[in-house]
């Protein structure tokens, strides 16, 4: 049952767990995790957090795979995470284009509408305050935001880049990757 004490943290897909590309990551066999990503998330897990990735996925709407080559691919993601004592609660994607001017897509707030609704039960106007969001685009921060999550940027995936370009939201905690982030979540530095 959710609560609004659900420990969670909402997580970016690529670039941040597993390896971006750019071309897109189009199947299970390019779907590759970067290194310690895994165990960060089997880590935050047996810490007591339960996680949820929220991502952009406009390859479904460009033709690059299908629905059935992104669930082959988040398959895999909890088969290699199954050894590890980890997993993932759940996985939020926007299949639209920017063109499609749709709410879910990040930057904007949809997808973190959604989370809200199902782990905090919240229709306060910051509904994730403090809830941790990890992401390795501006975009993916400036999403979870919007209602109050705490932004984190890995530099890891297109992290560097956006940490050059600056702009980031005010607070935003810097992490050379993933497990990084998990482990100073897990010893309280951030």
């Amino acid at each position: 049952m959710s609560t609004s004490s659900t420990k969670l943290i909402i997580l970016d897909r690529d670039g941040v767990i597993n390896e971006d590309r750019d071309d897109y990551v189009k199947s299970s066999e390019e779907w590759v995790p970067l290194p310690g990503s895994l165990e960060a998330i089997a880590l935050l897990n047996q810490a007591g957090y339960q996680i949820t990735v929220a991502t952009n996925q406009s390859g479904l709407a460009r033709g690059f795979f299908n629905i059935n080559d992104l669930h082959a691919m988040h398959s895999k993601m909890e088969r290699l995470l199954k050894p590890l004592g980890g997993h993932i609660d759940s996985i939020f994607f926007c299949p639209h284009l920017d063109a499609h001017a749709c709410d879910c897509r990040k930057p904007l707030p949809g997808m973190m509408k959604e989370i809200a609704l199902r782990y905090k039960q919240s229709h306060s106007a910051n509904p994730l305050l403090g809830v941790p969001i990890v992401g390795d685009s501006l975009r993916d921060l400036q999403a979870g935001i919007a209602l109050g999550a705490s932004p984190h940027l890995v530099l890891t995936g297109k992290g560097r880049k956006t940490l050059e370009a600056g702009g980031l939201p005010e607070g935003t905690h810097i992490h050379a990757d993933l497990l990084a982030f998990a482990n100073a979540l897990i010893q309280d530095k951030v």
